[in-house]
């Protein structure tokens, strides 16, 4: 009875501890669960549904895991990658390079932009040390900016193009929709295999696996451990003769790279192009999947982005059905949509802080 006495209590602090840590995964299992039942949505569309954002979304998610251990904070300056993703995909289907073969190209391309671009944003961060989640989301709107004047406006004019099909009526600027038939589905449709009726794209998932491999070794490396070590203490970093800006620089390439990439799988899966908007939220959505999978600002794992991803996507989901459910109002199906976005966010960092002052 004397060992029954001393253990019980050391295992109920176990389970509450365990809980609190969780406590966001719990929150929005608890949501989606709910969701479904409400929405009352056929299991085989929904899982259809779920396995299609899950494969097209995944990159993305992972390209936020470097900057995260480097000290960098929830980068929603994957912005600026998916940017470059789309200038590569614009060349591609100009020049009609299609298939495999034209999502390999576009990708090869999108690596000089993403570089250059993740260079320029590694130094801005380094002068914003402290506010870099804040940072990143202004210099997304700043280079934004700068997209929409060199595709609006420049194009036809200064940067010529021949292919009219793509341009706007007056000659001048792309137009607001580009149909991407030429990679539509290139890597989905390289394996994919049936199940109970489901396409199942493991062309894709496969790329999305090996990727995690690579991650997961590389945060192994002597470059990966100078990372984490820069995102532990950047001033014990220093004293260990650790080059703290460098490394934060090259942790936001790394990260750009890979969103650019995220954004080229994520568009030969829509198979259409939104010239103007497709890149606008890509930050928004790819945070708060990491978020909901119990990631914080300071840490992040693989295992994180995956369950993150899964339950943040199904939310997504059947939100609309649900909304629309409970309330009879098909607009509200919507609104509730973007209320997961945001307020997933909002929730997840306010527990995230309830956590930390718990301890």
């Amino acid at each position: 009875m004397k060992t029954q006495t001393a253990v019980l209590p050391r295992q109920r602090g176990m389970d509450v501890s365990v809980f609190k840590k969780n406590a966001v995964p719990l929150l929005f299992l608890i949501l989606c669960i709910l969701g479904v039942m409400v929405s009352g949505m056929d299991p085989r569309f929904l899982l259809y549904e779920v396995l299609t954002r899950f494969a097209r979304n995944s990159f993305l998610v992972l390209a936020l895991l470097i900057p995260v251990s480097a000290g960098l904070g929830l980068n929603f300056a994957i912005t600026v990658g998916a940017m470059a993703g789309q200038i590569a995909v614009i060349i591609i289907t100009h020049y009609q390079i299609k298939g495999l073969t034209g999502l390999a190209w576009a990708m090869f391309l999108s690596v000089p932009f993403a570089v250059v671009m993740g260079y320029l944003a590694g130094m801005v961060m380094n002068r914003a040390k402290g506010r870099e989640m804040i940072t990143s989301m202004i210099l997304g709107f700043f280079a934004n900016g700068l997209y929409q004047l060199v595709f609006l406006f420049l194009v036809g004019t200064v940067i010529p193009m021949k292919n009219r099909s793509m341009m706007l009526p007056e000659g001048v600027g792309l137009r607001n929709t580009i149909d991407l038939w030429g990679i539509s589905r290139a890597l989905d449709n390289l394996w994919r295999i049936n199940i109970a009726g489901i396409w199942v794209p493991m062309g894709t998932l496969t790329l999305v696996a090996l990727l995690c491999v690579i991650l997961h070794y590389f945060m192994r490396t002597r470059l990966g451990q100078e990372m984490r070590a820069v995102g532990q203490d950047r001033h014990i970093a220093e004293v260990a003769g650790i080059d703290v800006d460098r490394i934060r620089i090259i942790a936001m390439i790394f990260s750009t790279v890979l969103a650019a990439w995220g954004q080229l799988i994520f568009l030969q899966n829509i198979s259409t192009l939104n010239t103007y908007n497709s890149h606008e939220q890509v930050g928004t959505f790819a945070v708060a999947a990491l978020l909901v999978g119990g990631a914080t600002a300071t840490r992040a794992s693989i295992w994180q982005a995956m369950v993150g991803l899964l339950l943040f996507h199904t939310l997504f989901v059947v939100s609309p059905q649900a909304g629309q459910a409970l309330f009879g109002i098909p607009q509200i199906g919507e609104y509730f949509r973007v209320f997961v976005a945001y307020g997933v966010i909002a929730v997840a960092l306010a527990l995230h802080s309830w956590q930390r002052r718990s301890r």
